[in-house]
């Protein structure tokens, strides 16, 4: 198991990493941007946080 870890912290640093890691954070970044997909991340987090979701429903 430790040498998993070691592997992806190895790849986490090297510049194939970084780039992955950048490219990631972007795409995220602009996926949360989109009005629907921010009103389904905040129904998500209501959920998880024992809050209310908006409509009451169960639907994602």
């Amino acid at each position: 198991m430790a040498s998993l870890i070691n592997k992806i912290t190895q790849f986490a640093k090297s510049p194939q990493g970084q780039r992955a890691i950048r490219q990631a954070t972007d795409k995220a970044q602009q996926f949360a941007k989109d009005p629907k997909n921010r009103a389904k991340i905040d129904q998500l987090r209501a959920k998880l946080q024992g809050g209310r979701g908006g409509s009451g429903g169960r639907s994602l």
